[in-house]
């Protein structure tokens, strides 16, 4: 099995608040919008997409962890464009999340620091 993308999915219930919360994360509008009114996309990497979709069940269920290179920069941003996430933490081996929820209560998570070691 050869894997080529990976696509995480954020269930909501308001599609129209959702879509304008997330470009608001993003900074910018969406890469893709395959489903009117139903479900949006954003490249966050070379591979990789988060998409965003109408599923009121499922609601307030995600969860996104994104390693960023510089996570004062990424909260000053996201900051910046009206959120207002979590305080910083440092857990183990320095790991730095830093947590913000969309209006679902899907928690979407900032990582500086973050060293995979395999």
């Amino acid at each position: 099995m050869s894997i080529e993308h990976v696509l995480a999915v954020v269930p909501v219930t308001d599609f129209e608040a959702a879509h304008a919360w997330y470009e608001r994360l993003f900074g910018r509008p969406a890469d893709n919008l395959p489903m009117a009114g139903r479900l949006v996309e954003w490249r966050v990497t070379e591979n990789g997409w988060v998409q965003v979709t109408l599923d009121a069940d499922r609601a307030g269920t995600g969860l996104l962890n994104f390693a960023v290179d510089d996570l004062d920069r990424q909260i000053t941003d996201i900051s910046g464009r009206g959120l207002t996430p979590a305080a910083i933490e440092t857990v183990n081996k320095g790991v730095q999340p830093c947590a913000i929820a969309d209006p679902d209560g899907n928690r979407i998570t900032f990582i500086g620091n973050f060293r995979v070691k395999y």
